[in-house]
């Protein structure tokens, strides 16, 4: 495992999604939350991960890793703590100290102290955090509010384009963007992006 390096502090992040973000990529220090799809987080994570960058997930004991893995998610450089119980903000301040980049979910709310504890790990790191779920004082909150795929006639057809409707709220303000993602001659990522969101 490599020790994230603090030089630049932008994270590869998917071009169809840096649109979404302030900055136009994911920050190092920063964290994210992201409602209403595991899907966009994953995502969120995938060019990171193909990059050669160490990632994990904490507490999505049901995560389908073929999925992942079709997004562009490198499992072999995929660290997973499936069930971490109460103690999955240790689990993920640990993490965020060799990995570059932690996924983890909330069902409840957090606590500051907590929130701040990890705060003050992912900054001193250079790690990113992105919770599915709410996440006290995030560097960014995505949620999506309506998909739709195009290309399915009435029996037939082919899924061919997929439309995340996704409202952000970051230092820019509250906006609303839509992002696309076509399947006329997709490259290889976006290939797999659509496969793994079906």
């Amino acid at each position: 495992m490599q020790v994230p390096q603090l030089g630049d502090r932008s994270v590869p992040t998917h071009a169809e999604l840096g649109s979404l973000l302030p900055g136009g990529a994911l920050m190092r220090g920063g964290s994210y939350s992201v409602q209403g799809s595991l899907a966009l987080a994953l995502a969120l994570v995938a060019d990171a991960s193909a990059s050669g960058l160490w990632c994990g997930a904490v507490g999505f004991p049901d995560l389908g890793l073929e999925s992942a893995a079709a997004i562009g998610i490198a499992l072999e450089r995929f660290v997973l703590v499936p069930r971490p119980g109460d103690r999955a903000l240790n689990a993920v301040a640990t993490l965020s100290e060799v990995l570059s980049i932690v996924l983890t979910r909330t069902s409840g709310s957090v606590r500051q102290a907590d929130a701040d504890r990890v705060a003050a790990r992912l900054r001193e790191r250079g790690a990113v955090l992105i919770c599915v779920g709410d996440w006290p004082h995030p560097t960014s909150t995505l949620r999506v509010i309506d998909s739709s795929w195009q290309g399915l006639g009435t029996g037939r057809g082919v899924l061919g384009e997929r439309t995340l409707t996704v409202q952000t709220r970051d230092r820019r303000g509250p906006s609303t963007r839509t992002i696309k993602f076509d399947g006329g001659r997709p490259s290889v990522s976006r290939t797999r992006f659509l496969e793994a969101l079906r």
